[in-house]
């Protein structure tokens, strides 16, 4: 061990510890703050420290205390019962009745007849049978006034850690007794920690003195890295997005992880038969099957449109269309399925939706795709709009949000929009990546519910645009539960 580089770089609470420690007796804290003028939680860290350098040896010792009462508290403060009958009698003109000296005084029941008893027995007081009882006080009583009773001598002795019940003399010993008694003071076990300087802490000593007491600091070590509490980066990442879609006036949709296929595809206009609502292309529940269809004018509206297109002027799909297998529980395949719902719960006009959504999809898991994962689904529904509007709001998604350079659009087919796009920008690593499919929602999903203009709308792998903004090249990077990750990751910018 360095004593002499441990000596120097003592803390100023360590140094006045160890000098009061220097004489080599055991002292408590108590001793040790007395002494140093360190206050208490100063030299409980000193010592620990101090322990922890091996510069002195610490032990605890049990020992019971006394201790006042909630009680003995408040007679510490406004003095005790009987004095304060006493007190109130003399305001009072030395007599009054019971319910007066009880008020003037704040006296509980209990502590009044305490009091009055303890005062009686003293001669302090003694009581007037008349209409009423009285009380008066006695001359005695009245001289008693200007002193101050054994009693509060004692309760101050406690409170201020002057008495115990091994240090007290035998008149003082009655005392706290009678005040066990009364419910004033309590005894209670407590633990004491002793310290004692060791022979390296004696030589830290006699160094300081040598070194002039002046503390030493080591500037050329280097820095143990801080790491602050933070936000994952991808949560981070989502609730900024949320935040900005909110600030550009849109309105947040409800998403739910277990969806009717109702809203995951009839009202979005997939037939019942189309190849994307098999086992091989989205999650079945092994429990609950079947859910509740909402208003029958509304599955009466979406029944017409799949099978003639109801008032479209559409021919729909020409098919039976069935109610039962709408009503089938499935995890949500996509973010669209919170579109549906806000379509059928109704729209403003103009009006902008989004939502971030939880999806489930049986797909082959690699660095770009996983089996779980989150959309931003959203649309804007306006009569002005047009198939360029969605072009270049998708671009300004890739740039902005992603922070991608090259951007590109495919034509695309979905059985909910027409026409339908593909987005899709570069990645350094990994090359092009499908952003998302957007599109403009068919007219026997508006139409059919009264909707009028055309909505603009999109899905986009948020998980994906997430990738390009961290800079990852794996997607299950997102989820990574590595420290080192979490810790190094920057905070995300989106401004």
């Amino acid at each position: 061990m360095n004593f002499e580089r441990t000596a120097k770089a003592l803390s100023e609470i360590e140094r006045k510890t160890l000098e009061v420690l220097a004489d080599e007796k055991e002292k408590g804290i108590l001793d040790i703050s007395k002494e140093s003028e360190l206050d208490k939680d100063s030299v409980r860290r000193a010592v620990g420290w101090l322990a922890e350098k091996k510069l002195i040896e610490l032990k605890e010792n049990k020992a019971e205390n006394l201790v006042l009462s909630p009680k003995g508290k408040e007679a510490f403060e406004k003095g005790l019962p009987e004095q304060r009958m006493m007190k109130a009698l003399h305001k009072l003109g030395s007599k009054a009745g019971f319910g007066k000296v009880m008020k003037e005084a704040c006296l509980e029941k209990t502590e009044f007849n305490a009091a009055l008893g303890k005062n009686k027995r003293k001669a302090f007081v003694f009581i007037i049978k008349e209409k009423e009882p009285m009380i008066e006080l006695t001359e005695v009583g009245l001289e008693f006034l200007e002193k101050t009773p054994e009693e509060k001598i004692v309760l101050d002795s406690i409170e201020n850690k002057q008495v115990s019940t091994e240090t007290a003399e035998e008149k003082e010993t009655e005392i706290i007794t009678e005040l066990i008694e009364r419910g004033l003071a309590e005894k209670k076990e407590s633990t004491e920690r002793l310290a004692r300087i060791k022979e390296d802490g004696k030589k830290a000593v006699s160094l300081l003195e040598k070194s002039g007491g002046k503390r030493a600091y080591n500037i050329h070590d280097p820095a143990p890295t801080i790491f602050i509490g933070k936000k994952q980066p991808y949560i981070q990442f989502l609730q900024q997005i949320r935040r900005k879609l909110t600030e550009l006036g849109f309105k947040e949709m409800e998403t739910n992880l277990i969806e009717l296929e109702f809203y995951n595809f009839d009202v979005l206009f997939q037939p019942q038969n189309h190849p994307a609502r098999s086992w091989t292309d989205t999650y079945q529940l092994k429990g609950l099957k079947k859910g509740n269809l909402p208003d029958k004018k509304i599955v009466k509206l979406i029944k017409e449109a799949h099978e003639f297109g109801g008032k479209t002027g559409s021919k729909g799909w020409g098919y039976d269309w069935s109610a039962g297998i709408a009503s089938r529980l499935m995890p949500a395949a996509h973010g669209t399925a919170a579109s549906a719902r806000q379509l059928v719960k109704g729209v403003e006009v103009p009006g902008k939706y989004f939502a971030v959504a939880r999806c489930y999809r049986p797909d082959v898991i690699d660095a770009t795709h996983l089996s779980e994962f989150n959309q931003m689904e959203g649309f804007i529904v306006d009569k002005s709009f047009n198939f360029r509007h969605l072009l270049g709001m998708l671009k300004q998604f890739a740039v902005e949000i992603a922070g991608a350079e090259d951007v590109k659009f495919y034509p695309d087919y979905y059985p909910f929009t027409e026409p339908s796009v593909q987005l899709s920008a570069k990645h350094p690593q990994l090359g092009w990546i499908e952003f998302g499919g957007a599109g403009i929602f068919r007219p026997e999903m508006t139409e059919q519910l009264g909707i009028e203009g055309k909505c603009l709308a999109w899905g986009l792998g948020i998980d994906r645009l997430a990738m390009f903004k961290l800079g990852i090249k794996d997607i299950r990077h997102l989820f990574s539960s590595s420290l080192n990750w979490l810790r190094e990751e920057p905070l995300v910018n989106m401004e």
